[in-house]
């Protein structure tokens, strides 16, 4: 294609630069080395025969080991670097757009023009906008696979190829900027790229506010303002003072769950750390508007309240005010951080608006009306956004935690000696009881349990939290395994033990309740029992007390993980579509406004996929209101790790919450054909039956996994401060859903992405005879199951059976058991997708996207065929300790390298 002359440009240019740091680093012999592999693997991919494999297999064999980690890394490092030129294109052709001054698909413009189409009126925006907003939130889980200090170089890399695009730039200042490149990929060269010592929670809590910092807290603005625009020129008016369509929260440094490194100290550290890097950035703002703000009362007045104020010696008033201003901000910090303070602070970021907001009415009726609209309406988005808190902490835990903490409060308390034999019922009579009583039942001089105390800790903590930096700090407890409504009492009680809720005016006046209790379901069983939990606590009556409390709003988190893993790629989708059905009429019914939280991953098997399609993807009535996301591991870097991308991004989430939340045909026009959801009950039924079969319930499955995929290997590359097992236990059951998907995708199976489809396709065409013409409608004109085929293609383009098989025969017998199960599905899940969607190929839809996977292919498997020997090398019993350290070395290498030719991790 014509207009990706730029990108081979990039890409040329950059494999060139990376050969002659290899020479210059390595010498001759590893470049010799990596340019026979190179031209193997393309001979490989040209003609996948018994002698290309052979020639590639010897190729690989033949460097010699000294030199192998070099030629590992060379791969390595060019993924990195044809993902910037990716990325760099991509900037590019935003650009060309804007230039052109066409609708950008995705963008608040094309979202205008749509709620236009469909009858809007700017009253109309104006009220959904009042209404609907997404709240993004970054987690700590273990995907990101490259270190930060890497990402740092990926930024210098990424902002010197951006500079080559500028037409002004001479021979003599390319040069200068291709010489930048090379000592760039140079220090990238030099770099290790894997971990050393396992990162601590802290260190994951900085590397999250790094994007915040760096990119975030600038970029939220200018979307604002793309919207604004977009609205005005659509509609003719101005919107001005809508709160904030887009608010971000973080699990990093409050996500305990299975993670005992993440303590009640580490969370008040977290807070900390949240809060200074508001301030800091306030600081900076002020400076930079002190610098700005050099208006004069002589030449354009000001208003006289301000002057005033300011004893109306000042002939420079804004800047006089901005130095009172930092002066406060001192002293705030001082006050958060427990020092002692002299002089006034401000209490809240509404005091520190009312100063932003002081100068801004003033530059108004003084002709600054520009500079209110540049520097001070931005700034005040800023503080509306960020608050004091910067970000919003999210709490999760472990049912079982609180329930054994509750246990132990209650025996103590000589209330119930043994409440975990308790069934369901009982318990929640107890614990309504306990609730509905002002009494408290937790001792102050009793020395509780190491578990008890700490569980109370972070409930503490949550209490001093809201105390000193506000009660956005914290607004969400995040209780994972949830499987009745006694597991949200349980936390409500160790809330109520803390001061977060109870009856302080007495207990016929209202309670306070100043957190909201989230129920996370995950497996299948859970999500078909989640309507049924909600409705024993929608009529109890201490619990609706709590929801009156928190505006009769409900959140729920999805779990697209462990959903997925338990039940297979289409039953996990089926089953959250569905449970968001009945949650939301369940709701309605009760009075209740249901924010759905979707645990969504990076990768296919866990959720993952383009985040506007899988919000178009949910039900209307999902969308209609607050929608939470989780954006995990290298999705974060690969969204939000450049300005440009992270503004994109996020108006293409944002845009897709305002069509989505008012799109009324596609929903209503699949609710009235009952044949499609029968028609997905019966494949999700097969589907879930073909896939535990397979995963569950195959004699030697566990083995294959084990043998076929670096699962073991995974767990050592010190990419995330959580273990990769919720126990010891070797269960399937008992492994984290990331390192799951992970270790699938490295092995190139990509198996939780989609096993199991083909097989529900394939029966229900064969029972009945309409079907195909139903799936292929279905595709057409209903979003959910457009998304779901998509994403499934993605998953099937990326997969690649003919370097599973490589893989598979590390597994010896259980390969040969397991491994022709899987060939087999995936040329069913082939065939079905092309049948729906009536494409010759897959990715017919996405050639760019099918043409990047199979340009990558050639440079992926030569890491793969690495990957394989390096594995099978590592279960030999007579390897030295020596030779087993360098050995894992270079398969953590490979794994680096496979995670950025896929782009994706886990």
């Amino acid at each position: 294609m014509a207009n990706d002359a730029p990108l081979h440009r990039d890409i040329r240019v950059l494999g060139d630069l990376l050969g002659e740091v290899l020479v210059e680093q390595c010498g001759r012999r590893v470049f010799d080395h990596v340019e026979s592999i190179r031209l193997a693997a393309k001979a490989f991919r040209a003609d996948p025969s018994p002698e290309t494999r052979a020639a590639l297999q010897a190729a690989v064999s033949a460097v010699e080991p000294e030199h192998r980690n070099d030629v590992i890394h060379a791969f390595s490092v060019y993924f990195q670097l044809v993902n910037l030129a990716e990325q760099n294109h991509r900037l590019r052709r935003h650009r060309d757009y804007d230039r052109s001054q066409q609708v950008l698909r995705g963008s608040f413009r094309e979202a205008m023009r749509t709620l236009a189409h469909r009858g809007m009126t700017a009253d109309d925006i104006e009220a959904l906008l009042q209404e609907v907003g997404i709240e993004l939130v970054l987690t700590a889980h273990p995907t990101e696979a490259l270190r930060r200090t890497v990402l740092d170089k990926h930024t210098k890399i990424a902002a010197f190829l951006e500079e080559m695009d500028d037409p002004r730039k001479t021979p003599r200042e390319l040069d200068v900027l291709r010489e930048r490149i090379r000592t760039e990929i140079v220090a990238l060269w030099q770099t290790r790229s894997v971990r050393k010592q396992r990162i601590t929670v802290l260190d994951e809590v900085r590397n999250g506010l790094y994007f915040l910092d760096q990119i975030l807290f600038d970029v939220l603005p200018r979307v604002h303002q793309k919207l604004e625009q977009a609205v005005e020129e659509q509609f003719g008016r101005q919107l001005l003072e809508l709160p904030p369509l887009i608010r971000f929260g973080s699990w990093m440094g409050g996500d305990r769950d299975g993670n005992p490194n993440v303590t009640s100290d580490i969370t008040w550290q977290t807070l900390v750390l949240h809060c200074d890097l508001a301030l800091n950035k306030y600081e900076q703002k002020l400076r930079e508007l002190g610098r700005d703000l050099s208006v004069s009362v002589d030449r354009a007045g000001a208003d006289e309240d301000l002057l005033a104020s300011l004893g109306h010696e000042n002939d420079e008033p804004y800047r006089a005010l901005i130095n009172r201003m930092l002066e406060r901000l001192s002293n705030t910090r001082k006050r958060l951080h427990g020092e002692r303070v002299d002089g006034p602070d401000y209490a809240s970021p509404d005091e520190m608006m009312e100063d932003v907001e002081r100068m801004a009415r003033s530059l108004a009726h003084h002709r600054g009306q520009r500079m209110v609209d540049a520097w001070l309406r931005p700034f005040l988005l800023q503080l509306r956004i960020f608050g004091f808190h910067m970000v919003t902490l999210d709490i999760r835990q472990h049912s079982g935690v609180h329930e054994q903490a509750v246990a132990e409060l209650l025996q103590t308390a000589g209330l119930v000696d043994d409440y975990a034999s308790l069934g369901e019922e009982e318990r929640v009579r107890i614990l309504s009881e306990c609730l509905a009583s002002p009494r408290p039942i937790r001792n102050p001089y009793h020395v509780y349990s190491d578990l008890t105390t700490e569980a109370l800790a972070v409930f503490d903590c949550v209490r001093r939290g809201h105390e000193t930096f506000g009660p956005r700090c914290v607004q969400d407890y995040l209780i994972s395994m949830t499987q009745g409504a006694s597991d949200l009492l349980e936390v409500l009680l160790l809330a109520k033990e803390s001061g977060l809720f109870g009856w302080p005016d007495g207990p016929k006046a209202p309670p306070k309740s100043d957190l909201n209790v989230v129920p996370l379901f995950e497996t299948i069983e859970d999500l078909e029992s989640a309507a049924g939990i909600m409705r024993s606590l929608f009529e109890n009556p201490v619990y609706r007390r709590h929801l009156e409390m928190r505006g009769w709003q409900q959140e729920i988190m999805l779990g697209y993980s462990d959903s997925n893993k338990d039940g297979g790629y289409l039953t996990a989708n089926w089953s959250l579509y569905m449970a968001q059905k009945h949650l939301i009429r369940l709701a309605e019914a009760y009075g209740v406004r249901i924010k759905f939280f979707h645990g969504r991953g990076g990768a296919l098997g866990r959720g993952g996929g383009p985040v506007e399609q899988s919000i178009l993807a949910q039900p209307t009535e999902a969308l209609r209101g607050h929608v939470k996301i989780t954006e995990q591991g290298e999705v974060i870097s690969q969204r939000y790790g450049h300005p440009g991308i992270a503004e994109r991004s996020l108006e293409s989430s944002a845009a897709a919450v305002l069509v989505g939340a008012t799109r009324e045909d596609t929903e209503e026009w699949a609710e009235r054909h009952p044949r499609w959801f029968q028609l997905l009950d019966r494949a999700s039924e097969i589907s879930f039956r073909a896939y535990r079969k397979l995963v569950f319930e195959h004699p030697v499955f566990l083995e294959y996994f084990h043998r076929a995929t670096p699962i073991d290997e995974i767990g050592r590359m010190n990419i995330g401060s959580r273990p990769s097992r919720r126990s010891q236990s070797a269960r399937i059951e008992d492994l984290r859903a990331i390192p799951w998907v992970f270790s699938w995708t490295q092995s190139r199976h990509l198996l939780p992405a989609w096993y199991g489809f083909g097989s529900a396709m394939e029966a229900v065409m064969r029972e009945d005879p309409h079907a195909l013409d139903d799936l292929r409608r279905m595709y057409e004109v209903w979003p959910f199951f457009r998304t779901l085929v998509d994403n499934l293609q993605m998953a099937l383009a990326k997969a690649d059976m003919l370097v599973a098989r490589e893989y598979a025969q590390l597994a010896g017998a259980a390969g040969e058991a397991i491994f022709p199960l899987v060939e087999e599905e995936y040329a069913r899940t082939e065939r079905a997708v092309l049948d729906i969607t009536g494409y010759r190929q897959l990715l017919d839809n996405r050639p760019v996207i099918r043409d990047s996977i199979s340009l990558r292919n050639p440079y992926v498997d030569p890491l793969s065929f690495f990957q394989v020997r390096l594995l099978a090398e590592l279960r030999r019993d007579d390897l030295s300790p020596e030779e087993r350290e360098a050995e894992l070395a270079d398969a953590l290498q490979t794994i680096n390298g496979i995670a950025a030719g896929l782009r994706n991790t886990g």
